[in-house]
């Protein structure tokens, strides 16, 4: 199920497909490919399970799949890969301003970066922005929450 945004690609079809395009963005970055083995590694799934998923990737246009080759992004998939990395970036910068520990985040971001509509990620935006601009502001807030446990 496709749902339009106006300011983000067009979203995709499921959690799990979203997850695979970012993990193969972040090895085609770091290796210059995106191997189904490194895949399943990164997303502690098995083999075949990344390559039915590629497959399926692949019937949406969003990657070259070619078997015993790396996987390659089209230009629609590296579209919504840099979006889905950019939603996981906003929230990383926002919790990492309160000194929550780093396994708290990637757990809470890995929940919440799916879920969070458009127009509430241009939010999160915003606040990182001014926060991060407003160190007074941060330490306020860090000590509201403190004086609140």
């Amino acid at each position: 199920m496709t749902r339009p945004s106006s300011s983000s690609p067009a979203r995709i079809g499921s959690i799990a497909m979203e997850d695979y395009l970012e993990q193969i963005s972040g090895l085609i970055a770091e290796k210059g490919y995106a191997r189904v083995v490194d895949i399943a590694e990164r997303l502690s799934v098995s083999q075949a399970s990344v390559t039915n998923m590629i497959k399926r990737l692949d019937g949406e246009g969003l990657v070259n799949y070619e078997r015993y080759r790396g996987t390659t992004l089209t230009e629609r998939g590296q579209e919504v890969a840099d979006y889905i990395i950019r939603r996981h970036d906003i929230l990383t910068r926002l919790l990492q301003l309160f000194d929550i520990d780093d396994a708290t985040i990637y757990d809470d971001v890995e929940g919440m970066e799916h879920h969070v509509s458009s127009p509430t990620m241009r939010v999160f935006e915003a606040l990182v922005s001014e926060l991060e601009a407003s160190p007074e502001a941060v330490t306020r807030i860090r000590t509201k929450l403190k004086s609140q446990d």
